[in-house]
């Protein structure tokens, strides 16, 4: 096959008059099949947003800061040692705030009972029927303990029932080790001025607390320790705190020992 002759000047000119080249732009050739240099867009500036306006934050009471637990402790001792009466102590409480538990509870829970009585039971803090009634032990627990109690022929008319924390825990959670030194000194003084012939304390954490004491309640139940006010020693013994029997109903025996053991002493031990 004999090849056709190469176009001449003349001729690319006609072809390129008939595609529609009417002109030449630029003496160099153009590879138009590469991408264009495009300048890369400036940066919009953005406006600077206004400064938001500060925040004021609202005032908190004084009455809703609680001081450092150290500081805490210190006031507590020196208050309850001031109160003279039961009722000077209940005051002071009422308008005590070293201790935050005070402004999450509904109420204040002192105590019920005759604070003449010969003995005196504590617990560890309130619970929701408490916290609702401001009374200790008025809960299915507190029925049980009236049950216990009455089996000893004793009701709430001869008995002074109180707890370690005046102020229900949030959610009926235990209490910290802060909290409950903070409230110590008001039950030492509590039980020094109802004076009772007998302490009971009721479960492991008034047990060990009251009566200084690191053993589990199993092994503190049923044993008579010397409760030591200061100005006189009392006999305190442990058991079962009655939440913990509704829960484990087969240790009401050792506590019907225990209630035994107690109400031997109250017949033995003349009043003081």
């Amino acid at each position: 096959m004999i090849p056709e002759p190469a176009p001449n000047i003349r001729q690319l000119l006609a072809f390129y008059l008939e595609a529609g080249v009417d002109c030449a732009l630029a003496e160099e050739p153009v590879d138009r099949l590469t991408e264009p240099d495009i300048p890369a867009a400036p940066t919009p500036v953005r406006e600077a947003a206004p400064p938001r306006p500060v925040r004021e934050m609202p005032a908190v009471p004084r009455s809703e800061i609680a001081p450092a637990p150290e500081a805490a402790i210190a006031i507590a001792r020196e208050a309850a040692r001031t109160a003279p009466t039961l009722e000077a102590l209940r005051a002071l409480l009422e308008n005590f705030e070293g201790c935050a538990l005070r402004t999450t509870a509904t109420r204040l829970v002192f105590a019920d009972g005759n604070p003449q009585a010969r003995i005196m039971f504590v617990g560890e803090a309130p619970g929701r029927d408490e916290d609702i009634e401001g009374l200790p032990f008025v809960g299915r627990s507190g029925k049980l303990l009236d049950r216990m109690i009455a089996a000893i022929g004793l009701d709430r008319s001869k008995a002074y029932i109180a707890n370690v924390i005046p102020w229900r825990p949030p959610g009926n959670r235990t209490p910290t080790p802060q909290e409950t030194q903070i409230c110590l000194p008001f039950i030492q003084r509590q039980i020094e001025l109802v004076n009772p012939d007998v302490l009971v304390t009721l479960g492991n954490p008034s047990t060990q607390t009251l009566l200084s004491t690191r053993e589990g309640i199993m092994k503190t139940r049923g044993k008579w320790f010397n409760y030591d006010t200061g100005t006189r020693t009392i006999r305190a013994m442990a058991t079962f705190h009655p939440a913990y029997l509704l829960r484990s109903p087969s240790y009401k025996r050792m506590s019907w020992q225990d209630l035994r053991s107690i109400a031997k002493a109250l017949e033995t031990s003349p009043p003081q």
